[in-house]
């Protein structure tokens, strides 16, 4: 029995991953513990192609300004910042990238707990190695809750909007970008003054970032 958990404990994430190159997943666990708490589940899923550039260009200039350019789906400089912080006595903020939030949102529970943190470690370059960057963001832009019960570009533009992703302006993709760090209490469609502000950040972001965005077209 100990021997059967090893192996799948270790076979079963890849085999996942693999399934869900081609597969859209039909579910996360972050999903499943909304239900839970009484929210209902609104996503539909849409291909890359069927959603307007400027979300993903948003994200990623809200969330992993190096994501194209990383390497096993971490941001090797904003973690050696985050450690000599620790050092400094300073609390880290983090430098979680998309690969790493893409492979939490999929496969993992929602926390900061040492054990949760661990295993998105060991997914996180599984998902690097396994994925074209084109299907880390495709998956991350269909699974992500950018408000209660709302997951995905596709859900997230009509609650927010009234449009399709693929009609998404770069305002609204920056508004939805802005959300994304705690989409619980933040609203693209009511955004306070705060959350426009940093959409205007992220929309300049974006044009001054744009030479390092070319996976995501």
């Amino acid at each position: 029995m100990v021997g059967l958990a090893a192996v799948l404990l270790v076979a079963g994430p890849p085999a996942l991953i693999l399934v869900f190159r081609v597969l859209p997943p039909p579910v996360t666990p972050l999903m499943l513990i909304r239900l839970a708490e009484g929210h209902a589940i609104r996503r539909e899923w849409v291909a890359y192609g069927e959603v307007a550039p400027a979300l993903a260009e948003a994200v990623i200039a809200a969330e992993d300004n190096r994501f194209c350019a990383q390497l096993l789906g971490f941001d090797f400089a904003a973690l050696r910042g985050q450690v000599e912080a620790w050092r400094d006595g300073e609390r880290p903020r983090g430098a979680s990238t998309i690969t790493m939030q893409t492979a939490k949102n999929l496969l993992l529970w929602p926390g900061r707990d040492p054990v949760r943190k661990a295993l998105e470690a060991w997914l996180t370059p599984q998902l690097a190695l396994l994925w074209p960057k084109r299907r880390v963001l495709e998956v991350y832009l269909n699974i992500v809750e950018f408000g209660p019960g709302v997951y995905g570009a596709e859900a997230a533009a009509r609650a927010s909007f009234g449009k399709p992703a693929s009609a998404l302006s770069a305002r609204e993709a920056a508004l939805l970008a802005a959300v994304l760090p705690n989409p619980l209490e933040r609203s693209a469609t009511a955004p306070s003054p705060h959350l426009r502000r940093r959409a205007a950040v992220i929309e300049r972001r974006v044009a001054q970032i744009r030479p390092l965005l070319g996976c995501a077209r």
